[in-house]
């Protein structure tokens, strides 16, 4: 299939914005680019006018404009789950204090459709809109964990092993063999492999059909973690996964 690269620049250039660069100079895009300036100036002012992009009348910056979060708010707005799955988020916070997260597949990365921030910790790198490898998150291993190996294996295909911190996995055999030990335990987790001194535990949760649609985690400092409190807290995940899994119409065989 044919790709429109003014269609694709035009979207790149509004991947270059995030939390650290709110604001960019056209000189500061064209060199992210690799394109001529008079080409980058054509696209932010098609974007401008259709109010994707925002520019700055005292200093001629760029930044992303209102549009963005109107489509995003529709496209939210349709997540039955977020809507769900928000007041057992709420919940499972102010009973431990601990971040917790919604996540969703997206490809080969998780993607953050929900947070409720705990007093406990403040986790850095995660925020609603932003993406997570699946190999150093325990919200990415919960999201794939039913997977066959088959799935897995196409899933994989192609996939960076990224290393943010010392602890990250480096290999697809080593994280295969991570994920068989999460599809035993019901849980994941991970040890300071996306944020250095933080430890997430995440479980998976289910529709209607059985299939995993999301997965929600909780982070808290690793230096404070041990084998009590990850047994209480992914207890209080199973149980707040459960209850969400059974509203989208899941239901767990009776033992």
């Amino acid at each position: 299939m044919p790709i429109i690269q003014s269609v694709e620049r035009a979207l790149k250039i509004l991947d270059l914005f995030d939390e650290r660069d709110r604001e960019l100079t056209i000189t500061e895009i064209s060199k992210r680019m690799n394109l001529h300036k008079s080409t980058v100036h054509s696209l932010l002012k098609t974007l401008q006018v259709q109010r994707y992009i925002a520019q700055n009348d005292e200093t001629g910056k760029y930044s992303l404009g209102f549009k963005l979060f109107e489509r995003g708010s529709l496209v939210i707005g349709q997540l039955d789950l977020r809507i769900i799955a928000r007041k057992h988020l709420e919940e499972l916070s102010a009973t431990t204090n601990l971040t917790v997260h919604l996540v969703v597949l997206d490809g080969q990365e998780g993607v953050y459709i929900d947070k409720v921030e705990g007093s406990g910790v403040t986790v850095v790198y995660s925020r609603v809109g932003r993406r997570v490898p699946l190999h150093t998150s325990a919200v990415g291993k919960s999201l794939i964990v039913t997977k066959s190996d088959q799935e897995l294996n196409q899933l994989l295909e192609g996939y960076e092993y990224t290393t943010p911190t010392e602890k990250s996995i480096r290999s697809k055999e080593e994280f295969l063999s991570v994920i068989k030990q999460a599809r035993i335990a019901g849980y994941s987790v991970d040890n300071e492999e996306n944020e250095p001194g933080i430890f997430c535990m995440a479980v998976p949760i289910k529709d209607y059909s059985g299939k995993v649609i999301a997965a929600i985690s909780m982070s808290m400092p690793a230096s404070k973690m041990n084998a009590e409190l990850l047994e209480k807290y992914v207890a209080m995940l199973k149980e707040c996964t459960a209850n969400i899994s059974r509203e989208l119409g899941y239901e767990y065989q009776k033992i």
